[in-house]
């Protein structure tokens, strides 16, 4: 994917990308209003093979998932990333009840936790996050209790 670097500083300048993010095979940019479509196209074209094909996914109502985060224009024009989860997430990761070891199923809880900081920027995001994990662990003592 590094061949692509070298094709976006070649991009017309009517939709290059005042920002340009990587990782693995995930962009995230930053390009003029309605120049998407443009530069999804000039992309296919670059890698001669037609194997790779790429798509895109704008901002939608302020927000946009990327790498796990999402990230939140707010009404100042400044961003906030959260952690983000798919609409279908359940909140569901390892069954208490399962043979797994003891130190796996806190494991779980721990990372949940852990990726907060790094992530979440604002102390109340950071509030209702730590509530939301704690809400679910809590859930699976008292499953686990019977109560």
């Amino acid at each position: 994917m590094e061949w692509l670097e070298k094709a976006i500083a070649t991009a017309p300048l009517e939709f290059k990308p005042r920002l340009w993010c990587r990782y693995v095979d995930d962009v995230l940019e930053i390009i003029k209003k309605d120049t998407t479509e443009q530069l999804t196209e000039y992309l296919n074209t670059v890698h001669t093979t037609g194997n790779i094909k790429f798509t895109n996914e704008e901002e939608c109502m302020g927000n946009f998932p990327f790498l796990g985060t999402l990230i939140v224009r707010k009404e100042d024009g400044t961003v906030k990333p959260l952690v983000y989860r798919k609409k279908t997430h359940t909140d569901q990761y390892l069954n208490f009840d399962s043979q797994h070891p003891f130190h796996q199923k806190i494991g779980v809880v721990r990372t949940l936790l852990d990726r907060i900081h790094p992530i979440v920027t604002e102390d109340k995001d950071k509030e209702e996050e730590e509530s939301r994990i704690k809400k679910g662990s809590h859930q699976l003592r008292l499953s686990k209790v019977g109560v």
